[in-house]
This record gives structure tokens, C-alpha cells and sequence, in this order.
């Protein structure tokens, strides 16, 4: 079965070996049909600390780690394009 990834910003590299990011999805309104942000914030591993407040990251699920991290943060590779 295929890992799910997202797309998100990280909002917080205090703890070590760990990313806080926010993932942020559009959804319509039922009644409105108004287009809504929603965000949900993710534990993600990060084992070498690249990782800055304010990057953009790729996320992958990944089995647990601890308590609260199940994503891992997956690395592009700048070279390749």
C-alpha cells in the first residue's frame, strides 16, 4: 500500500530530531459552497536537523516513532530536476 505524503510549512524546530508542521487543505463548504482553509499540524522526523521554522517540507507517513510522530520528512534531491 502506497505512503501518503503532503505538502506543508514547518512552524516549529525547537525539539530535537523533530519538525512540527502545518498542512494546510481547501475544502467547499456544504451549505455555502464556499471554499475554507483548514490546517492540521504534524509531528514529522527530521534525523539530521535541516529543518528551519518557515521551510517548506514534504512529509511521508511512515511507522510510528513515538507517541505522537508517524511522518518522516522526505529530502528532494536539489541536483536532481
Amino acid at each position: 500500500m502506497p505512503k501518503r505524503t503532503m505538502q506543508g510549512t514547518v512552524v516549529s524546530d525547537k525539539a530535537d530530531k523533530t519538525v512540527t508542521v502545518r498542512v494546510e487543505r481547501r475544502i467547499m463548504h456544504p451549505v455555502y459552497k464556499k471554499f475554507i482553509t483548514r490546517s492540521k499540524k504534524f509531528a514529522a522526523h527530521d534525523a539530521e536537523n535541516r529543518c528551519k521554522e518557515g521551510d517548506s517540507v514534504r512529509i511521508r507517513e511512515c511507522a510510528p516513532i513515538s507517541k505522537s510522530k508517524t511522518y518522516e520528512v522526505v529530502y528532494e534531491d536539489p541536483t536532481r530536476a
